[in-house]
């Protein structure tokens, strides 16, 4: 059945423009910077790095707990509650994180830039959990996921109102550039590395939009009671790592993951077996 047009996401194809003029632009100071290699890009941005670094830094345990959200299995476990109550949501994000996932492993290895604890003495700024060397710096990966999943809630959400569209985009935005500037704070990643990570994810969840918006049946089964078993088995999972992480880290996050999985498990369980009978 064809999605009826009051259920999409009023967006035009000019919302591209913005986050790739940025993209561009960073790249056009970059290469004004002769920075466009692996040996530049950190040293270009090392008195960043290290300011904010050591400001968020300082508070170790926050920063810590927060940047956890990065991670799709965390921060979808809040936003879970949605599968119950707006799935739009979920039919825009799913996509969208397909999306961003492409970017990520595309990205990640053709761009193959050394994280900071592999170029930056490391007895010189905050490095909070496990001490990260390999060459996949560049984007943020926590960073595109997190731009995803809120861009996609942005537009799921997105009232009528200019005002108020504003003001919804203003605070998400500002929300997802705290929770990404952790990943400087816990010396994962320079502020390039984040600054694009938002802008590729922002990205992918216009491409979620625009998925949902032009190709209806490739999104409609998300809230087909038929194909609950997925997100049980799916949110069943999350619970495992939340659980699984409490025991190793048993960081604060993951608590709070638990009550949101667990009645929304027991709402889609409800739901699907009442509807099987």
């Amino acid at each position: 059945m064809k999605k009826k047009s009051e259920d999409n996401v009023n967006i035009k194809p000019r919302i591209f423009i913005l986050p790739c003029v940025l993209l561009v632009l960073i790249i056009i100071f970059l290469l004004s910077q002769n920075a466009l290699n692996t040996t530049y890009y950190p040293l270009i941005q090392q008195n960043v790095f290290m300011e904010i670094n050591h400001t968020v830094g300082q508070f170790s345990d926050v920063a810590f707990n927060i940047t956890q959200l990065g991670d799709g299995a965390v921060i979808l476990s809040f936003f879970s509650l949605l599968f119950v109550y707006k799935n739009k949501f979920w039919k825009i994000v799913v996509p969208a994180l397909l999306v961003s996932f492409v970017f990520t492993i595309v990205l990640k290895q053709f761009l193959a830039v050394p994280r900071p604890a592999a170029v930056y003495d490391n007895d010189s700024f905050f490095i909070i959990g496990r001490k990260l060397t390999g060459h996949n710096s560049t984007p943020s990966g926590h960073s595109i996921t997190v731009f995803t999943v809120l861009t996609s809630f942005i537009f799921a959400f997105m009232p009528k109102e200019i005002g108020k569209k504003i003001t919804m985009f203003c605070l998400v935005i500002s929300l997802g550039l705290l929770i990404v500037s952790t990943r400087i704070g816990v010396g994962a990643h320079y502020p390039f590395d984040v600054l694009t990570g938002g802008l590729i994810g922002y990205i992918s969840g216009i491409f979620g939009v625009f998925i949902y918006n032009n190709f209806p049946k490739l999104t409609s089964w998300i809230g087909d009671i038929n194909f609950y078993p997925i997100f049980i088995v799916c949110f069943l999972a999350f619970l495992g790592v939340s659980v699984d992480k409490i025991l190793k880290t048993n960081l604060l996050i993951y608590y709070l993951t638990l009550p949101c999985l667990v009645f929304t498990l027991y709402k889609i369980i409800t739901v699907y077996v009442g509807r099987k009978k």
